[in-house]
């Protein structure tokens, strides 16, 4: 069985979104800075503040009724909102400095969930099942290459496989009890999983804001940057499932290493 040359294309395009370059390497490319110096500003140990950081904004954002649009599938994804939504609360961010981010991440967080739901279901994922649901939270582990990765570790398949076991588990608590208790150990060990990597580009971020004479603008701009680019990895990513429920999983990761 081969793929129909629309599939194919689709499936190019889903590569293309998922191994582009991370976070990191647009930012600098769009304020002309090395996000380098940023870090320089940043606070000691802000990466530990960050982590903690990631991972309550991820499990907040999770426990919020963000799952509860139309389950319109194959409709257009209406990406432009969310993104003027996330750019605001990064003008907020922005203008108050680094100590704001820690109202300002969860905030902006929720609104990426929703609108990496509200993608999904463009794709034609059914929202309302747990499978879909922690399908869109995996996304935030799914933020491209970063600097922290090295060839082995770097890879939309590898990234997946590393949290397939983690996703099964968490899959199957919420199936049994819902997704509205915080302390489930497998949704926690599975927030942790992902907030590790999502940390990574929350710190990129962070050290953007950082740099001098950012402000609220740039905040909003850099904010704007960043659910543009978890867009794209949902776009890819959500592209990618709907061929695997049509062509199979191994097929489809077979064809992709081939492109």
């Amino acid at each position: 069985m081969e793929l129909q040359q629309k599939d194919l294309r689709d499936l190019k395009k889903a590569k293309i979104l998922l191994e582009n370059p991370g976070i990191a390497a647009k930012i600098t490319n769009l304020i002309g800075t090395p996000i380098e110096k940023g870090f320089e500003l940043l606070p000691d140990k802000w990466n530990i503040k960050i982590g903690k950081m990631t991972q309550a904004a991820l499990t907040k954002a999770t426990h919020t009724a963000v799952f509860t649009m139309k389950n319109s599938s194959g409709d257009e994804s209406s990406n432009i909102w969310h993104k003027l939504a996330v750019a605001t609360t990064g003008g907020v961010g922005g203008f108050f400095g680094l100590p704001a981010m820690s109202i300002e991440l969860p905030v902006s967080t929720t609104i990426m969930l929703r609108s990496i739901a509200d993608i999904s279901r463009s794709e034609g994922e059914d929202i309302s099942t747990d499978e879909a649901k922690i399908a869109c939270i995996e996304v935030f582990a799914l933020g491209g290459p970063t600097s922290n990765d090295d060839a082995s570790e770097s890879g939309y398949f590898t990234v997946r496989a590393a949290l397939a076991q983690s996703v099964a588990k968490a899959t199957e608590y919420i199936a049994k009890k819902g997704i509205v208790e915080e302390g489930a150990p497998a949704l926690v060990r599975f927030i942790i999983q992902v907030a590790n990597r999502f940390s990574i580009q929350v710190s990129e971020k962070a050290a953007a804001q950082a740099i001098p004479a950012i402000g609220a603008a740039g905040g909003s701009i850099i904010n704007t940057l960043f659910i543009d680019h978890f867009q794209d990895m949902a776009r890819g990513h959500f592209i990618v499932r709907r061929l695997e429920r049509k062509y199979g999983p191994e097929m489809i990761k077979a064809t992709y290493n081939e492109i």
